[in-house]
């Protein structure tokens, strides 16, 4: 499996967007856990169209004038780890859900340990918004970026949502 890749900076830190077949299949973080996403040999590519148009939608989704992605997804799981992927990409912007609330969308209430873990392994952090589900009491919990570029992401959303409402 053959994908090419393109970094990044950004204000959660130098991020690895990572492209399969035109498709993007993973963004990773500067603290990236080894295999928690499983790729082919990476191979740089800058001019990749599909890396391109990822790096514009997230500047401008850092910049707060992007509040939805358009790109094509190849999201690489198990059939459940699709379904709670799946399940993250209709979280509104600058709402939350709890890991008990994506399992029971996705049909499976009784999985929350398991949607956690499938979170965990989303490949496709910000545009495939993880750092949106939260733990039950609200607070925020595990993040493949990090604690801070959770916070940062979620802090992020709530502004552009507050600038909206005015």
């Amino acid at each position: 499996m053959h994908c090419e890749y393109k970094l990044m900076p950004s204000p959660v830190g130098q991020l690895t967007l990572v492209a399969r077949d035109g498709k993007l299949a993973a963004i990773l973080w500067p603290t990236e856990r080894a295999n928690r996403v499983r790729l082919g040999a990476l191979q740089e590519a800058d001019d990749s169209p599909v890396l391109q148009e990822t790096e514009r939608q997230l500047k401008e989704y850092f910049a707060g004038t992007r509040h939805r992605f358009e790109l094509e997804l190849d999201f690489d799981g198990t059939e459940f780890q699709r379904k709670v992927w799946a399940a993250l990409l209709t979280i509104p912007f600058g709402e939350t859900r709890s890991y008990s609330q994506i399992a029971s969308q996705i049909g499976h209430p009784k999985a929350v340990r398991a949607v956690g873990a499938a979170n965990g392994r989303n490949p496709i952090s910000i545009v495939a918004p993880c750092h949106r589900v939260i733990g039950a009491s609200g607070g925020l919990t595990g993040f493949a970026g990090g604690l801070e570029a959770k916070q940062y992401l979620l802090s992020l959303e709530d502004d552009e949502q507050t600038k909206l409402a005015i």
